[in-house]
C-alpha cells in the first residue's frame, strides 16, 4: 500500500512539473513581485491622500513647494497652489479609495501569479494590454526615460504572459494528439 501512495505522489509531482517548469515559476514570481510593488506604491499614495483628507490642501501645497525649495512666485508653483485649493475633500477621499482598490487588485494578481494560477496569467495579460494604448499615447506626446521604461516593462510582461498561455495550449494539443 505505501508503494501505491508513493507512486501516486510521484505522478502528481511530475504532472505539476510539466505544467509549471521552474523557469516559468521564476518568471511568474518576478512579475508577481513587480505587481506587488505597484500595490505597495498605491497603498503609500492612498495613505498619503487619506492623511490629507481633513487638511487645507492649498496650505499643504505651499508647504510642499517651500520644502522642495521651489520658487512660490513662479507660474508652475502658482498653478499648483491654485489647483490644490480647488480640490475638495470628497475628491481626495475618492482618489484615496481608488488607490486602495487599485492596490487590492495588484495584490490579488500578485498572489495568483506567485501561486502559478492560470486566471492570474490571463488577468496579467489582459490588464497589461489595457495599459499599452495609454502608454504609447503618453510616449508619443512626450518621450521620457520613465515612459519608455514603463512601456518596455509592460510590453515585456504582456509578451511573456502571451508566451506562457500559447505554450500551455501547444502542450495540451500535443498531449491530445500524441
Amino acid at each position: 500500500m505505501p508503494n501505491v501512495i508513493q507512486d501516486a505522489s510521484h505522478r502528481g509531482e511530475a504532472s505539476l512539473q510539466e505544467q509549471k517548469p521552474p523557469s516559468h515559476i521564476a518568471g511568474l514570481r518576478t512579475v508577481a513581485l513587480f505587481e506587488a510593488s505597484k500595490g505597495v506604491l498605491a497603498l503609500v499614495v492612498g495613505y498619503g491622500l487619506f492623511s490629507l483628507a481633513h487638511k487645507d490642501i492649498g496650505e499643504f501645497a505651499v508647504h510642499l513647494i517651500r520644502h522642495l525649495h521651489l520658487n512660490p512666485d513662479r507660474h508652475i508653483s502658482q498653478a499648483f497652489i491654485h489647483a490644490a485649493e480647488r480640490v475638495s475633500e470628497g475628491k481626495i477621499l475618492a482618489l484615496a479609495f481608488g488607490a486602495l482598490a487599485y492596490a487590492t487588485v495588484r495584490f490579488i494578481e500578485a498572489y495568483g501569479l506567485w501561486q502559478v494560477r492560470e486566471w492570474a496569467q490571463w488577468f496579467a495579460l489582459l490588464s497589461g494590454c489595457l495599459y499599452l494604448p495609454w502608454e504609447i499615447y503618453e510616449l508619443l506626446r512626450k518621450a521620457t526615460p520613465i515612459r519608455w521604461s514603463l512601456l518596455l516593462i509592460n510590453l515585456g510582461i504582456v509578451l511573456y504572459m502571451a508566451y506562457l498561455r500559447i505554450e500551455v495550449t501547444r502542450k495540451a494539443q500535443n498531449r491530445g494528439t500524441g
